[in-house]
């Protein structure tokens, strides 16, 4: 485990009495045992080499809870406390499983059931987690496009269109069925509709490793937020992908990262207690990252409540009082918590 869950709350998803696995996902091929419990709050997409998509299975779950005579505060709490399934697919990539609750619309993905993107219900559109982080980026780099390289079910880009209409997004996602999805059931088609002031998602189906259709004059901030199996890919701990990314911004961009949480490799078997200044050494994704650009590495730590996710910045620390500033309300003390990573030597 690279950080530790968010379960969701009890209330929200009723306890059936049955294994969900069988529900979900008729028996193809082996799956791990499908419960609420393991329902937890991760990250995105797979990203790896394209291959054929025609072998997919899909099954539309019944309800595994039927209405019966009940009294209408019990049928209240029992609305509060079940959830729908709304599709339940096999395909290349991953196990796709989207859900309703009273509140949310949400995306889990792969054999570790985590939750790669959330869709609120109602007036509040924030999800208390790191896709929240993401819409800070806008104020601090150039004019420019900005990609975002696992897109999933869309979450940092609902968000970030929302707060900052004009922008224009990118964004990369590996797995065609999934996008398919994330049309049907997350609203990502309107994005990828030009609004009223110009602002859009242009969506690309590819590795986002891929050297190709990358635009030419670079980008002017790059969000990363690529998981498979419930980890952060490998590729992110390798020096020279980051300089390889790095390539793709204009001058003056960024890379903003979710780095997961606390890597287990980082710690050599051996327990460890950093200064708070120095902890981001427990994630091996942000060392690689400070091995690539000396000195131009910023992070924070989501606190608990919010999953203990590292993300990292590159470039200068900017000034944390202008940046407060510029961004909504709800994120002004967050970015404030941003710290420079002090040189490895």
């Amino acid at each position: 485990m690279f950080w530790p869950s968010i379960s969701l709350s009890p209330t929200a998803i009723a306890s059936p009495p049955f294994p969900l696995t069988e529900l979900f996902f008729p028996p193809l091929s082996p799956t791990p045992t499908l419960t609420p419990a393991t329902f937890k709050l991760r990250s995105s997409s797979t990203c790896c080499t394209k291959t054929d998509l025609t072998s997919q299975h899909e099954e539309t779950p019944p309800n595994p809870y039927p209405k019966q005579d009940e009294t209408p505060q019990a049928a209240a709490a029992a609305e509060e406390e079940t959830f729908q399934v709304l599709t339940a697919i096999h395909t290349q990539y991953n196990d796709i499983l989207i859900f309703d609750t009273p509140q949310s619309r949400m995306l889990l993905l792969d054999s570790t059931h985590n939750v790669h993107s959330v869709l609120q219900k109602g007036d509040e559109k924030w999800t208390g987690s790191y896709w929240d982080e993401f819409v800070s980026l806008p104020p601090i780099v150039p004019e420019g496009p900005i990609a975002i390289y696992g897109l999933g079910g869309g979450t940092a880009a609902h968000l970030m269109l929302d707060v900052w209409p004009s922008l224009q997004l990118e964004g990369w996602e590996i797995d065609e069925i999934l996008i398919d999805k994330a049309r049907e059931y997350f609203g990502l088609s309107n994005l990828e509709k030009c609004n009223d002031v110009g602002g859009q998602l242009q969506v690309h189906i590819d590795d986002a490793f891929s050297h190709e259709q990358h635009r030419p004059s670079g980008y002017a901030g790059i969000i990363i937020d690529l998981f498979s199996d419930g980890k952060v890919l490998s590729q992110l701990q390798e020096v020279e992908i980051w300089l390889e990314l790095s390539d793709r911004l204009m001058p003056g961009g960024r890379l903003m990262v979710n780095c997961g949480g606390v890597s287990e490799s980082s710690l050599d078997g051996k327990v460890q207690h950093p200064s708070i200044d120095d902890i981001w050494m427990q994630n091996t994704t942000i060392k690689a990252l400070a091995e690539a650009f000396p000195g131009q590495v910023n992070w924070k730590r989501m606190p608990e409540s919010q999953g203990q996710n590292y993300l990292a910045l590159t470039g200068p620390l900017p000034d944390l009082t202008s940046w407060s500033a510029m961004v909504p309300s709800c994120l002004s003390e967050a970015v404030k918590q941003w710290k420079h990573c002090r040189p490895l030597h």
